[in-house]
């Protein structure tokens, strides 16, 4: 019993042993498209010594459930089962022969559906190792299908001006789903529509939302479709029909008397073409002299005043029809441009800007110079603050000074010039009343002090210098004023 024991723990050895070196190798993923081919990889790595292998099995393993796709016997042979018998095989001939060779077998997908997507088991079974497997995960891509239709044949601009789809773009049944967007100049909007298909497709649908005009006509429009890393472009040009637009040509402003050769042209910018002008005079009947051929009034002859009014140009197409307007006056004689209102206006320049810059730093300037004059001879006329003064009067004394009247002479004499002066008096005498309606016939200067010294500079008007002197008085300069009192102020430095 112990001897049994023995060989069976020795058997499993030696079987661990050998299992220990087998591998299968296999890709851990693939992908391929729809309709496209696809190999998954199956390689047996066998040991030294090498086990025997007595089948090979592939199987489809989707949502835990497996099915058998292709199996791969020595004694039996190939199997392929449905429904892959008629797009599954072995990629390797050595597999379908009577002595097989089991290491590769490498299984081909052509015609790839979008159901293949799965992961796929393939399982070796060897003697004595046991099973081995290894798996693949398959993807299927779908490329889907890619148009762009313009909603309809004819687009037309109506009065109203509703938005209206002019351009879908579809990608259908794609796998993953595609993004779509639009290149066009034109000022529309895009809508968008996901739709999901039961074998796990999407389709995607894009419309382009513009309001039809004569500005959208002949305007691309381009849709590109981007699906994983291809993009795909289509493009259509718009063709939008819509009423004429009218204008009416030829009128220059400047008809007058006996000129000649004119005449206005309908002009109208119309999809489809304007087949039909109308020409008419507003509140009357176009002139005898008029010629009309297709869009345009030929004035036959010399202008007259019967050529002035409203002319009116009706132009129709198969959309609808629009009208022009131009009013016609007629002069005696030739307007000049100037008169027309006609002259080029000169671009505008920025000299008066610079003008009035240069103008407004020569018054500051101007003012500058003015104000530093003014106080130089404010500064010269007054000598002193204003927190300290002392006013001096026409006798030398300081009103608010602390000096002591002096003792004054009975009589002054004047120099023999001044015959108006000469006039003795005794000042401070018994017969002198002073008094100030004594001064009243006097000029108001009289009583004014004519310059005033300052606290600081006392050095040069103290208050001995203050006094008078009295030595021969010099001559009198024509801006000096004499005072009653014998005094002489200058008009300069009048104290105001």
């Amino acid at each position: 019993m112990a001897l049994c024991v023995g060989i069976w723990i020795l058997l499993l050895a030696l079987r661990i042993q050998a299992g220990s070196g087998q591998m299968v190798q296999m890709d851990p993923s693939k992908s391929g498209f729809v309709g496209s081919q696809v190999e998954l990889r199956c390689i047996f790595i066998n040991s030294n010594p090498p086990v025997k292998i007595s089948q090979v099995t592939w199987q489809k393993l989707l949502n835990g459930t497996k099915q058998n796709v292709a199996i791969a016997n020595p004694a039996l042979g190939v199997s392929v089962l449905p429904p892959f018998k008629e797009r599954v095989s072995f990629k390797q001939a050595a597999v379908r022969h009577r002595t097989p060779s089991l290491e590769d077998t490498t299984i081909v997908f052509s015609s790839l559906q979008l159901s293949d997507e799965a992961a796929y088991i393939c399982e070796y079974t060897t003697f004595p190792a046991g099973n081995r497997e290894n798996m693949v995960n398959l993807t299927v891509y779908a490329r889907p299908l890619t148009r762009m239709t313009l909603t309809t044949p004819t687009i037309v601009a109506r009065a109203q001006k509703r938005k209206m789809t002019v351009a879908t773009c579809v990608s259908v049944n794609g796998k993953p789903p595609s993004v779509i967007r639009w290149d066009t100049r034109l000022k529309g909007e895009a809508t968008f529509q996901e739709n999901h298909n039961p074998n796990g497709t999407m389709t995607i649908r894009s419309n382009y939302v513009v309001i039809p005009s004569r500005e959208t006509h002949k305007q691309k429009l381009t849709c590109i479709v981007t699906y994983r890393n291809e993009k795909i472009t289509d493009s259509v040009v718009l063709n939008v029909q819509y009423e004429p637009e009218v204008k009416i040509e030829g009128f220059d402003g400047n008809w007058y008397l006996n000129r000649q050769n004119v005449q206005l042209t309908c002009r109208a910018d119309a999809n489809p073409p304007v087949t039909i002008y109308q020409w008419k005079l507003l509140n009357g009947s176009l002139p005898s002299n008029v010629e009309i051929k297709n869009n345009t009034l030929f004035f036959k002859g010399p202008v007259t005043y019967d050529l002035a009014g409203t002319y009116v140009c009706d132009a129709t197409n198969s959309i609808g029809t629009r009208t022009g307007i131009v009013d016609v006056n007629i002069t005696e004689s030739p307007i000049s441009p100037t008169t027309t209102g006609k002259t080029t206006q000169e671009p505008s320049t920025p000299a008066p800007i610079i003008g009035g810059v240069v103008g407004g730093v020569a018054l500051l300037a101007i003012a500058a110079i003015l104000l530093y004059v003014f106080l130089r001879r404010r500064q010269r006329t007054f000598k002193g603050d204003y927190s300290t003064k002392k006013h001096v009067y026409g006798n030398g004394y300081s009103k608010a000074g602390g000096l002591s009247n002096p003792p004054m002479p009975k009589s002054l004499q004047y120099p023999d010039d001044s015959d108006d002066e000469k006039k003795p008096a005794q000042i401070g005498g018994p017969g002198f009343q002073a008094g100030e309606r004594d001064f009243d016939h006097e000029s108001d200067d009289l009583k004014k002090p004519y310059f005033t010294v300052d606290e600081g500079e006392s050095r040069e008007y103290d208050e001995r210098t203050l006094a008078f002197q009295y030595d021969t008085e010099p001559e009198i300069a024509d801006d000096m004023i004499s005072q009653t009192d014998g005094s002489v102020i200058s008009k300069k430095e009048w104290y105001v």
